[in-house]
């Protein structure tokens, strides 16, 4: 909101892409509080084509519906952003029908048994599409990938309750700050020690430490990072998900880990949310059934990982503001303490007020029953605009650009901080669920 002279700018309530994230993220909450938010397609597991095609064209009049409320939303938003606006209508129709065919994908039999999300498929089509084909033009108009996310974001906020947080008690707050913060500094210093720069090794270090794309995004924005840096690793934290999708379960029954151990350890390596919840369904009980409790130490340790958004965000904007920016600039005028604010990603904010008012004043006033329906409206908002993203980081990300940007050094110093993750998380899961220093919070199976 900086005019550039330390004075707000007020304009930038209706120009700027992180307000209008918050605004339409707001909007559906409202709508989902009210009882008039457009409904999400119900696709259902599929095993044959033929069930396939039966699941989708029952949803059909349902995803139209889904179609012009998000397209309406959005185009608005880009209008008044004043984006290139010549095709994006079809554009985003192209987009929104690789996202729904996306969505019935990861719902066929197989792919929802071992976790596939519908996130893998919205990138590996995307990257076909761009890697394989030339990527036409309107699809780079409607591709917003940031403002995708950043709206995911927002309507995550709503799914996030203070009181769920409470309730899990302080093992998975504290199992968060351990990992995160141990994290941070050491993916930072392998960063480093690879030539990466600071500001790219910032993003990468948040990616590994916090929660991958949403982090990423975060500290993109905070510190002005590079946008084709935070694409380059946001398509690395979704590709290193699935495979510890697959991974991480089977070392996790290797080792015997009780199912709550084991889903701690999943939700604090693990990176997408979306991607944790999947590996915490692939841990079974005796009876070959999902583990809840698996699930439920995931959801828990993730989510306290997710409310370290804001504060993280705080930190790196006032390091870039004041040590950064000093450093590549020495002769640079002495920023005030008001450019953290301009810095700071506002879509932050949004987050954050969407978990106070679901949390402060949904809940006390309509129940939890209703909090749980309006939470899980959101939560399917937040999917579909989350494919979005995936569809768009697809189109834009080039693979061999991928695998050789900064030649290959940001990806090599990512899985070895990856791999120091994980050995450490299970160190710390190891203390604080294992039960051999306390009794340790016990999660119905």
């Amino acid at each position: 909101m900086s005019n550039g002279n330390g004075k707000i700018d007020w304009a930038n309530l209706i120009k700027n892409e992180d307000w209008w994230a918050c605004w339409i993220g707001w909007f559906i909450l409202l709508l989902a509080i009210i009882g008039l938010l457009p409904h999400v397609p119900k696709l259902g597991t599929w095993t044959s084509l033929g069930d396939a095609f039966t699941n989708g064209w029952g949803t059909l009049g349902v995803a139209i519906g889904l179609f012009v409320f998000s397209c309406v939303v959005t185009m608005i938003a880009c209008y008044f952003m004043k984006l290139d606006m010549k095709g994006y209508i079809p554009g985003f129709a192209i987009i929104f029908f690789i996202s729904f065919c996306s969505m019935v994908l990861s719902k066929q039999a197989f792919m929802k048994k071992w976790g596939i999300s519908y996130v893998l498929f919205a990138l590996v089509i995307g990257l076909i599409i761009s890697n394989v084909f030339k990527v036409p033009k309107m699809l780079k108009t409607a591709g917003q990938t940031e403002f995708f996310v950043k709206i995911g974001l927002v309507c995550m906020g709503a799914t996030i309750m203070f009181s769920t947080v409470i309730k899990a008690g302080a093992v998975g707050v504290a199992q968060a700050v351990l990992v995160a913060s141990v994290v941070w500094f050491g993916t930072y210093w392998i960063c480093r020690k690879f030539k990466v720069s600071e500001r790219f090794s910032s993003i990468i270090a948040t990616a590994n430490s916090i929660c991958g794309v949403s982090a990423t995004i975060a500290a993109g924005g905070a510190i002005q990072g590079n946008p084709k840096e935070v694409s380059y690793m946001i398509a690395w934290v979704l590709v290193c998900a699935v495979v510890l999708i697959l991974v991480m379960p089977p070392i996790a029954v290797w080792l015997d880990l009780p199912n709550q151990w084991a889903g701690a350890w999943v939700g604090g390596v693990i990176d997408n949310t979306g991607a944790v919840i999947a590996a915490g369904e692939i841990l079974r009980t005796a009876e070959g059934l999902p583990s809840k409790a698996a699930v439920s130490a995931a959801a828990m340790v993730k989510m306290a990982q997710n409310v370290m958004i804001g504060v993280v965000a705080f930190l790196m904007a006032l390091w870039a503001t004041l040590s950064l920016d000093r450093k590549e600039n020495p002769d640079a005028e002495k920023p005030s303490l008001m450019e953290v604010w301009f810095r700071f990603p506002k879509f932050v904010i949004g987050f954050m007020v969407s978990s106070l008012i679901i949390s402060f004043l949904v809940e006390p006033s309509m129940g939890e029953t209703a909090t749980k329906a309006i939470a899980g409206a959101c939560k399917n908002y937040r999917s579909w605009f989350f494919t979005y993203c995936f569809v768009a980081i697809g189109l834009e990300t080039n693979f061999k650009e991928l695998v050789t940007v900064g030649g290959g050094r940001p990806a090599i110093a990512y899985w070895i901080s990856q791999t120091a993750n994980a050995v450490w998380t299970l160190f710390i899961t190891w203390i604080l669920w294992s039960g051999t220093f306390f009794t340790p919070v016990i999660l119905p199976d």
